[in-house]
Formats: C-alpha cells, structure tokens, sequence
C-alpha cells in the first residue's frame, strides 16, 4: 500500500443500510463515533452488476459481498460490513503466507485506517486502489488473512481516545518516515519515525537504480534555460530518517535544487522506489548516473517487512504494532 495523504475521503456510514442516524453536536464532534454498525460504501465504478443471493452480487463477473448500488452518474457502490471488506483488502495488502501475528497486525492497522477517515457527508467512502486500500472482492479472499481478520474482529489502534491515524508501505529499509516530513502537517508522536531492524529479507531493503543523465534533463527542465543538460545529481539535504528533502541538479547552467518528492515523481515510483536514498553516483564513462537506495513506499507508519520479521521472531500483533506506532494502544470498538 502506498498511501497518499487524502482528507475527508473515508466515512464509516452507510445510510441506505443503517437507517438515519443523529450526528453529535459541535464542529470536533467525529464523524467515526456517528454509528455503532460500521458498514462501508465502496465506488467500485462503471460496469455491469447483478445480485448473486441475499448476501453477494457481481460486477463486471467478479463477486463482492454485500448489496449495490449506483450513483445518479451510473457508477457502482458496494455497500458491505466493514469486517467482510477486509477479507479482501488484507490478502491484497499482505502476502497471505506471511505469519499469522503479522497479518493480524495489518488487519488492526486496515480497520483503523477506515474508522478515523470516515465521514458520513459523502456519496462513498473509498475506492478499491493503493489510494485508498486495494479491494478485489470475495475472489481477492484467502483463509489465512480472513482468519487473521476474524481473530481480530472489531479491534483498532487508538491515540488517547481517539482513532490513530494510520499509514503503512511495503518496507522502511531501515528507517520508518515521519508523517510531517513526508506529507507536512502537524508532528504526530507516534509517527513521527522509528528505527526498524526487522525488515532487511525485502527485496527492496536495498536498491539500485540507472538514469540516464539526458532523460532526466528532459523530466525536470521545467524552469530551466533551453539546452540545459543534467551533469551529476547530488542529495542537497535530508531528514531525520535519513530521506532525501532536497536534490541539487549540477547542470551546464549551474546548480539547481529541486524537491527529492520532485524527483520521485518526475521519474516514477518504481523507478525510484523510496526517498531513502543513500548517494548518488556518476559514471565517469557514459552519459549515466546511479542511485542507490533502500526501501519501497513513502515509509511512514507500519513497515509491512518489518511486520514480517517481528513476527518470526515470535512477537505479538499488539507488540508489532506498539513498536511502529509508539504512544497508542489497541483497543476494541466494543468496550
């Protein structure tokens, strides 16, 4: 899951299946304590839908739980209890072979993530992508993350009395991301970044990637004088996760500096998987320029690889998720 920071796009309440219901007064009431029967309403898009039986129908051949319904522009939401929803989102979250406390832990982390975005005063809740979390429906499902769900049934992560706010990538490579850092905003203790030794078994906890040098004249020449060319590329400043901030293009023109998030975006995702970038490095002998790097994702929050090796080493969804997000406590929805 790569998280992109998104305000005001989740809400918890589905009228059309849990009646009306009476919002609390004042401008810091939360929506996520608006209705005891959690229930999403997922926009699945446009495409054709049918019922199946009482509890699932299909869309465009594939079957999802719940009810549908469409909204006046004709694309489809899948009404459907929370806890049945992350059947599908945690086994495309997490490799389902992966242990069991690991996967419990994503599955706490998956139903928090819903509850303190939600938000009632929208047509739909989410969508089923990395923008929100991915969802396939009941085909996505597999017995060991939807025992993983059930054995957490109900279950959150909270700060105070509040829903934490939660975020989590493939692998930190070393070093979790602070939310201010990555997004801005105000720092949050528990998100504010966390050494992680756990993760070192991804592929990605080590990186190398190869640029050309003249392509990338061509991505980030936005603002430049025509024909300037890129010569070497330097890390200018980092955070205190060790991230790149700040990236100095040397150039024929002179230096300039461009944001590393910038960058990132400017050669995509894949081809720069992470912001820990540990040099750069130019090849004396072709037009070329290497970066090495560690890590898959923004970082901030849960390190899903880190997840995986706590987990072998025998600790606890609750010690797992105590040991990313410090300061909070697991809570159930009931009590």
């Amino acid at each position: 899951m790569t998280r992109l920071p998104r305000s005001g796009f989740l809400s918890l309440i589905a009228a059309p299946l849990l009646g009306a219901v009476k919002a609390p007064q004042g401008d810091d009431a939360d929506p996520a304590f608006w209705s005891a029967s959690p229930a999403l309403r997922v926009l699945l898009g446009r495409g054709e839908a049918a019922p199946l039986s009482a509890e699932l129908f299909s869309f465009n051949g594939r079957p999802f739980r719940g009810k549908f319904s469409r909204l006046a522009d004709g694309q489809v939401v899948n009404l459907v209890d929370l806890e049945a929803y992350l059947y599908s989102v945690v086994a495309a979250e997490m490799p389902a072979h992966w242990p069991a406390q690991a996967l419990q832990a994503q599955s706490i982390c998956a139903r928090t993530y819903v509850l303190q975005r939600s938000d009632p005063r929208r047509e739909y809740d989410l969508i089923p992508s990395q923008l929100d979390q991915v969802y396939n429906g009941v085909a996505g499902e597999t017995a060991s993350t939807t025992d993983a769900v059930r054995t957490t049934a109900a279950t959150v992560l909270k700060y105070g009395n509040n829903f934490a706010r939660i975020a989590y990538s493939s692998c930190c490579g070393g070093h979790t991301e602070g939310s201010a850092d990555a997004w801005g905003g105000p720092s949050l203790p528990y998100l504010a970044g966390v050494p992680c030794t756990w993760c070192d078994a991804s592929p990605n906890f080590r990186w190398t990637r190869v640029f050309a040098l003249g392509e990338l004249g061509a991505q980030l020449s936005d603002g430049m004088p025509p024909g300037t060319q890129v010569q070497d590329l330097r890390v200018a400043q980092r955070d205190a996760s060790g991230r790149a901030r700040q990236v100095e293009l040397v150039t024929t023109e002179g230096s300039a500096f461009v944001a590393a998030s910038a960058l990132r975006r400017a050669v995509g995702f894949r081809e720069l998987p992470s912001l820990l970038i540990l040099q750069f490095q130019r090849d004396p002998n072709a037009d070329r320029i290497g970066a090495q790097g560690g890590g898959l994702g923004h970082g901030v929050g849960l390190c899903q690889w880190g997840a995986r090796g706590l987990a072998l080493q025998g600790r606890t969804a609750v010690e797992i998720l105590g040991l990313y997000f410090p300061a909070t406590s697991v809570a159930h929805l009931d009590r």
